[in-house]
């Protein structure tokens, strides 16, 4: 049974808050007083879940080094892997890779931390995912997949193109369709994203 903090006050509270604020000082001494590194609150979240939430890097890397769970998920289906993927924390991602995250976990739309980076049009994190052995073509219970959510949810700006040459040269396949057949070039059509469009037919006609 996975203990939660529900009142206010007392060591485990002060550990969650601090985790929140990003007080690494105040973090370091609850664990030494023997407070549990994963414990959750009231949402089910985690020290290390709620230093991602505000991007407090050094934070999260002591809760790491300290043995926190980086794919201890909360009541809505966050970890702080899929939360630092989907949120841009690049840095707290990197980490959460190196300490073992489980690249097979999904979030509650079914789908892998690539598809909502890509979405938010996270450059780095994308980068950074496509260089483990996830799941390029996973589809979530949208339909999407992460080259869908691209051009579908983007905003055709730079971030998106980008993001839409990443995953078409680490080889995510332009072919599957959403649940209606449509494509992702027939989505760039659809919307006029130009950039797009050229390296979708570059693609599919190789």
């Amino acid at each position: 049974m996975v203990s939660r903090v529900h009142a206010e006050g007392g060591p485990a509270r002060a550990l969650l808050e601090a985790a929140a604020r990003g007080d690494v000082a105040s973090v370091g001494r609850s664990l030494a007083a023997g407070e549990k590194v994963d414990i959750r609150d009231a949402a089910g979240r985690t020290p290390l879940l709620l230093a991602t939430h505000g991007n407090h890097t050094e934070t999260a890397k002591a809760l790491i080094t300290a043995g926190a769970d980086v794919n201890a998920k909360d009541d809505i289906q966050d970890s702080p892997y899929l939360y630092a993927g989907a949120h841009g924390r690049t840095e707290i991602l990197r980490l959460t890779l190196v300490a073992g995250a489980d690249l097979k976990s999904l979030n509650r739309y079914g789908g892998t931390a690539l598809i909502p980076a890509c979405h938010y049009g996270h450059v780095e994190n994308v980068r950074l995912l496509l260089g483990t052995a996830i799941d390029i073509d996973h589809v979530n219970r949208l339909g999407w997949t992460a080259l869908l959510e691209a051009v579908i949810l983007g905003d055709g700006g730079p971030a998106h193109i980008e993001i839409v040459r990443l995953l078409l040269e680490a080889g995510a396949n332009p072919s599957i369709a959403d649940r209606e057949g449509v494509t992702p070039l027939d989505h760039a059509r659809r919307r006029g994203f130009a950039q797009m469009v050229r390296l979708l037919e570059r693609r599919e006609a190789r």
